[in-house]
């Protein structure tokens, strides 16, 4: 006799999903959705719905909307921390490009991440415009701390060069928001703007008198 399956039977308990899992689950959520709607704009119901809980669940898991939010942001900052570290230990200098160190190569598997990964990229400056709640302000300055210490591991490189290392990545950030490459004076899109309103003045900026 053949052996029935009770996969659709609905008297078959249903398998309990650790919530360790589910956490995780959560967290994964929480960073696309926070990346598209910021800590304001984004309902934790509609974080609960993508992974197939209840709201209240959620609050089980995190004590508030900003623990949860927090969680997302630490994710991010983990995420470019393994992408760092990934580069550095598949850094060869025998094979790398001439001139290219292993900050270098860092840096390029930085550009790889923002032009791949835009959830990463716009939850990090949701992170830092959530920073007037003190809470978020303290734990993102921590993230902060913590990579900027573990680029300095992995390059060895001297301070100057991890402040030029950063400064650049918040370059890339800006640019990778706005869709574009440059944000030099000069660059090609930022010229053709200018050349579409030449006379315009940004809101807020008090023109002088020629």
């Amino acid at each position: 006799m053949a052996a029935t399956s009770t996969d659709n039977d609905p008297t078959t308990p249903r398998q309990r999903v650790p919530a360790a899992e589910r956490r995780d689950a959560l967290i994964e959520a929480a960073v696309h959705e926070f990346a598209r709607g910021g800590l304001h704009g984004t309902p934790v119901d509609r974080i609960a719905r993508r992974v197939g809980v209840a709201q209240p669940y959620v609050f089980s898991l995190f004590a508030n909307k900003r623990e949860l939010f927090l969680a997302a942001v630490e994710r991010d900052f983990e995420l470019t921390a393994e992408t760092f570290t990934l580069a550095a230990a598949e850094y060869d200098p025998e094979l790398a490009a001439p001139g290219v160190d292993v900050l270098k190569a860092m840096g390029g598997a930085y550009v790889e991440l923002l032009s791949t990964n835009r959830d990463s990229l716009m939850l990090q400056h949701h992170a830092y415009a959530a920073c007037d709640d003190e809470v978020i302000r303290d734990r993102v300055r921590a993230c902060y701390a913590r990579l900027v210490a573990h680029v300095e591991h992995l390059s060895d490189a001297e301070p100057e060069r991890i402040d030029d290392f950063f400064r650049y990545g918040m370059w890339l950030n800006v640019a990778a928001a706005m869709g574009v490459e440059d944000l030099s004076a000069r660059c090609e899109w930022l010229r053709a703007e200018q050349d579409t309103e030449p006379d315009a003045v940004p809101s807020g900026h008090v023109q002088l008198p020629t």
